[in-house]
């Protein structure tokens, strides 16, 4: 078998949620959420698990949509702790 070289390259898995995103229904599911739908239940409430707010370490408000890749807080469910 060869060798792939990925030097240079980012190849760590990503998650499509914010592992720190929280809900009533995330809490009560034994799976990572993979979309926003698994994360909204009927009050649409979602919170920071660092900052136990609505609002994110980096400010802005917490929500399915909005905690994916790219946002300055995101953090993938596949990161080491």
């Amino acid at each position: 078998m060869d060798s792939i070289d990925v030097t240079g390259t980012n190849l760590a898995p990503q998650s499509p949620l914010c592992r720190e995103l929280r809900s009533k229904k995330v809490l009560t599911m034994d799976t990572i959420p993979m979309s926003a739908a698994d994360v909204r239940d009927a009050s649409g409430h979602c919170w920071c698990r660092v900052t136990m707010q609505p609002v994110g370490p980096d400010g802005e408000f917490v929500h399915a949509d909005d905690c994916v890749p790219g946002r300055s807080c995101y953090v993938s469910h596949f990161d080491p702790a």
